[in-house]
């Protein structure tokens, strides 16, 4: 059985927090919570074992905090491996026969990408891949990719794990309290993305209490027919008496996730400031999980700030930046003189574009590096979704690869051969043709 099959006929329960449990049994301030899957690792396996005591159906091994900028290769492989050997013990204490599951945690690795970072996107990438072998190796069930809060690394991440294993894949993000993503990104824009790349469900995660979220929640189930996770924080933080305490009681927690279950979330947990208790008053509150109205198969296109439907009211896709008959625009093109490209599309944003078509085929010119080099700059420099115009399908990879969103892809004819080739890059990066 996956773990997917339990959401056919129900919810889902995930476990609460890792961390919070932790610091209560002895960790200090600075001390990698990760390192006591090594050091103290019958108090992980306990603290696994009170979740599914409590009506967890999985656990999130404790590998949130594991990644290849604090640790070599092997070491980085020795923690997840007893990270989910505690979890696998843990389970192992039940003998009822209910399926249990662990997951793979990917947290973010708290590095920028470029352009407004030193991290380049391929090296996170193949960082990312480290982890996901070494949880495959290790035997989890299925991979959490939580409390992202940039569109651009949780691609990177969505990649690394589709690229490595067939695992079921479920992408939370952490958004403010404006309902979106530090990068700016609203929550549809987030779930169009996620949808097309193929995960498996898509949710929120951590940042505050259940009641501010919902709203976060709302716009997810409106935006998706993927399923919904919701795991939110036990409310925010407070210093009592030298010792920090969270607002949120295990009843109200409970009560507010229910509000999000009968809207129609189906895998539901606790974040910060969550334990067993919370995870047990959850599993008493939220007996049968609501309909989630059936989302209308849509067209939309989005940036890596927001999308865009196509239907209804006419979308204007701006055309400016193409060489055709445009001898200035050419000249352009092949001097690599990105400034003027750019300014092309400010323009056309500015006028009214909601969409813009990046076409910089010009014959003497490296497409491929050209086309790659105008999407990325053009990203950091306007917020309208991008239709990618190429008849190279390489060049059509390179450009759907980094782009952050869900793009539009021009164009495919009804020929064989343009079909085989744009087809499965439409699939793999979530465009629309």
């Amino acid at each position: 059985m996956k773990v997917t099959d339990l959401l056919k006929n129900g919810i889902l329960f995930l476990d609460g927090g890792m961390g919070t449990l932790l610091v209560e049994r002895g960790l200090k301030v600075g001390e990698q919570s990760e390192e006591w899957n090594l050091t103290h690792p019958a108090i992980v396996r306990e603290i696994h074992e009170a979740y599914f005591a409590a009506g967890a159906n999985a656990v999130s091994a404790n590998t949130f905090g594991v990644n290849a900028y604090k640790y070599d290769d092997e070491t980085l492989e020795k923690l997840v491996f007893s990270a989910v050997d505690n979890a696998k013990a843990a389970r192992e204490a039940f003998c009822d026969g209910a399926p249990r599951f662990i997951a793979l945690d990917i947290g973010p690795s708290g590095k920028m990408l470029k352009p407004f970072g030193e991290l380049d996107f391929e090296v996170a990438v193949e960082n990312f891949k480290k982890l996901v072998r070494a949880g495959v190796k290790a035997g989890v069930d299925f991979v959490l990719v939580e409390k992202f809060n940039n569109l651009a690394e949780t691609k990177a991440a969505v990649l690394a794990v589709k690229e490595t294993c067939d695992l079921p894949l479920f992408v939370s993000n952490a958004y403010g309290e404006d309902g979106k993503l530090l990068s700016g990104t609203t929550p549809a824009a987030v779930a169009n993305m996620l949808e097309g790349l193929g995960v498996d469900a898509i949710g929120c995660n951590c940042s505050f209490g259940p009641e501010k979220l919902l709203g976060v929640i709302k716009e997810l189930l409106e935006s998706s027919s993927l399923p919904v996770l919701f795991k939110p924080n036990a409310g925010l933080p407070c210093s009592v008496c030298g010792k920090t305490v969270y607002d949120v009681t295990a009843e109200d927690f409970a009560s507010e996730v229910a509000v999000a279950v009968k809207m129609g979330a189906k895998i539901v947990g606790g974040c910060c400031g969550t334990t067993p208790e919370y995870i047990k008053a959850l599993k008493s509150a939220c007996k049968t999980a609501g309909k989630a109205a059936v989302k209308e198969k849509e067209t939309v296109v989005s940036s890596f700030s927001h999308a865009v439907k196509i239907g209804g009211a006419p979308v204007l896709i701006g055309e400016r930046i193409n060489p055709t008959g445009k001898k200035a625009f050419k000249e352009a093109v092949l001097r690599r003189d990105y400034a003027y490209v750019l300014e092309e599309g400010v323009k056309e944003v500015k006028s009214g574009a909601k969409i813009l078509d990046v076409n910089v085929g010009v014959p003497g010119s490296d497409e491929k590096e050209v086309l790659y080099n105008t999407v990325f700059n053009l990203q950091s420099v306007v917020d309208a979704p991008l239709c990618i115009d190429t008849s190279d399908p390489q060049a059509l990879e390179r450009a759907l690869r980094i782009y952050v969103g869900k793009p539009m892809i021009n164009s495919v004819n009804g020929k064989k051969e343009s079909m085989q080739a744009v087809f499965p890059l439409a699939k793999k990066y979530g465009g629309v043709v």
